[in-house]
């Protein structure tokens, strides 16, 4: 049994974080203390406790409790647990928890089974999903679910983690520049982090396990690419977005290298990328936009190792894409003057007339919407008074 499991905890007492959920007056806590179950969707991303969570709540309000893989299990593993469902209602009061880890996974005529159940109550459902359940999870069924977002982990909680585990099943201590190599090169999943500080423990035998036993166990040497107040971390990637500025594909790539080595989330390195393409390529090459956003997404849905691939295709195109910030430019030319003048008048003929009213006050007057013209009269600006010379897009 790893660490992982065995620290588990079996309360909300013993839960570390999703306090927005599970803390005082909060919906799952009251949830919980007052026994009314309801069916939901746990939407976080990895390691951030929807599993353990969902184990909680049966245990504290003594339901039967089944837990089912949206990956290896199906619509017949489903049907068996209804029947004992059913069975157990007849028999007694205790209510029925079904628990499908990573939900998105179940296919429409699979979720589709579940409709009936959770709508009559005889089951409640907990769905764990990693992916955005407006994409994944049939509308009906969705409906029928409350959807919690869990977030993940703080630096805070995984050290409070880290050290609990040290604490209940472990002599060890752990050094600090250890500890915070573990917590990034984890990416934030407490289930692997605490894994490989298992692993760590156990190999190396070591009363303070350093930097160089957490490097091994990931198998990197990466252990000294950010400092600890992040200040190499900026550094880095000012390095990455400057030099795919100058579109020197050689030295961004060397700097995604170096990041990725890091334990850096892919979707830092991704987000980054998103803005770059709007900022700095802009209209010189509007599909850079497109190409940015595929590869967060791919990020999100593929993750280490392979959307490293992903990161470098992006970041050869945008370091190779035409540049010009002239969209960037003019929106800061025009919210230089949102901030000079924040309240200036609308034109007449801009304004909607959905009453006689406004149109005998004369708003939209002036503005067509005909085969032949579109938009305002000649002579008419589309910019308030003070305003109607400035240009913005150059």
């Amino acid at each position: 049994m790893n660490l992982a499991y065995r620290l588990r905890p079996q309360t909300l007492e013993g839960f570390i974080g999703q306090y927005h959920l599970v803390g005082q007056g909060r919906i799952l806590r009251n949830m919980i203390e007052s026994g009314n179950l309801f069916s939901m969707i746990l939407w976080g991303p990895p390691g951030s406790g929807k599993t353990t969570l969902a184990h909680i709540i049966a245990k504290a309000t003594k339901a039967d409790f089944y837990q089912l893989s949206g990956v290896t299990s199906g619509k017949n593993d489903l049907i068996k647990i209804i029947n004992e469902a059913q069975k157990n209602l007849s028999q007694s009061t205790k209510q029925t928890i079904i628990f499908i880890d990573e939900i998105h996974r179940w296919n429409k005529a699979q979720q589709d089974t579940l409709l009936p159940y959770v709508e009559s109550g005889l089951i409640t459902l907990i769905g764990a999903t990693t992916e955005n359940p407006s994409f994944e999870i049939i509308g009906a069924l969705l409906s029928r679910c409350r959807v919690f977002v869990l977030k993940a982990f703080s630096q805070e909680e995984l050290e409070k983690i880290i050290d609990s585990a040290l604490q209940k099943n472990y002599k060890n201590t752990i050094a600090e520049d250890a500890k915070e190599l573990l917590i990034r090169l984890s990416g934030g999943d407490a289930r692997i982090m605490l894994n490989a500080l298992e692993i760590a423990i156990q190999q190396f035998k070591n009363s303070i396990i350093q930097p160089s036993s957490i490097a091994e166990v990931f198998q990197t040497k990466s252990t000294g690419l950010y400092d600890k107040k992040a200040d190499e971390h900026f550094n880095i990637i000012s390095a990455f977005i400057k030099s795919m500025r100058a579109s020197n594909v050689d030295a961004a790539l060397y700097y995604l290298a170096r990041m990725i080595e890091g334990g850096e989330d892919p979707k830092f390195i991704a987000r980054r990328m998103v803005i770059f393409a709007s900022e700095d390529v802009g209209m010189a090459q509007p599909t850079a936009l497109v190409v940015a956003n595929e590869v967060f997404r791919a990020c999100e849905t593929i993750g280490y190792p392979e959307c490293a691939i992903n990161l470098a295709h992006g970041t050869v195109y945008l370091a190779k894409a035409k540049k010009e910030r002239n969209a960037k430019d003019a929106y800061a030319r025009a919210r230089e003057d949102v901030i000079n003048f924040p309240n200036e008048p609308i034109p007449l003929h801009l304004r909607n007339a959905p009453t006689k009213l406004t149109k005998d006050l004369g708003y939209a007057k002036g503005y067509s919407w005909e085969e032949d013209n579109v938009g305002a009269e000649e002579g008419l600006s589309y910019l308030p008074e003070k305003l109607e010379k400035n240009k913005y897009y150059k």
